[in-house]
């Protein structure tokens, strides 16, 4: 359902749109800098930021498993944040003058990405340490779900008018 075209807003709408946007991939990309500077983007590293490296006499900083209340804090947060993020992303390209698969996979996927991320994050603490390559794979698509979403709205957004 259509209300509005990204295309054609004008004024301090199309100007709050598009701070927002702006607002919004900034907070987005200083998560994704977290993500990399307190567990990395690796395998190991992200099992080791939920379940500690106690047991690695060589690791450069010890980390100990996080406490069931951490772990569920974390997943509800995050859970809570990214639907909200991902509700204004897709409201939006279904404003686009895009449609179609792309914009329902786009505006769909990342709520699927979100339940296995966290789930598999959550499996993950619980010990079954094969879960971290799920989180890398379904955490990595929702994240350039967003990239690709984001673009498109900026595009519509910024395309000239005729």
């Amino acid at each position: 359902m259509q209300l509005f075209k990204l295309s054609e807003v004008k004024g301090s709408f199309r100007s709050f749109l598009i701070v927002f946007i702006i607002s919004l991939t900034i907070g987005y990309s200083f998560g994704l800098y977290y993500i990399s500077i307190s567990s990395g983007f690796t395998g190991q590293t992200i099992e080791e930021n939920y379940n500690g490296n106690e047991d690695n006499e060589a690791a450069d900083i010890m980390k100990f498993k996080m406490s069931e209340k951490e772990v569920v804090s974390i997943i509800h947060g995050h859970i809570v944040s990214f639907s909200l993020i991902f509700l204004a992303i897709g409201f939006l390209l279904f404003q686009s003058s895009y449609s179609g698969k792309l914009i329902s996979f786009l505006a769909i996927e990342p709520f699927i990405s979100i339940i296995v991320t966290f789930s598999g994050i959550w499996l993950l603490w619980k010990g079954y340490s094969w879960m971290k390559f799920i989180v890398i794979i379904s955490g990595t698509i929702m994240h350039l779900a967003f990239i690709c979403s984001v673009l498109l709205i900026f595009y519509d957004l910024l395309k000239k008018r005729e």
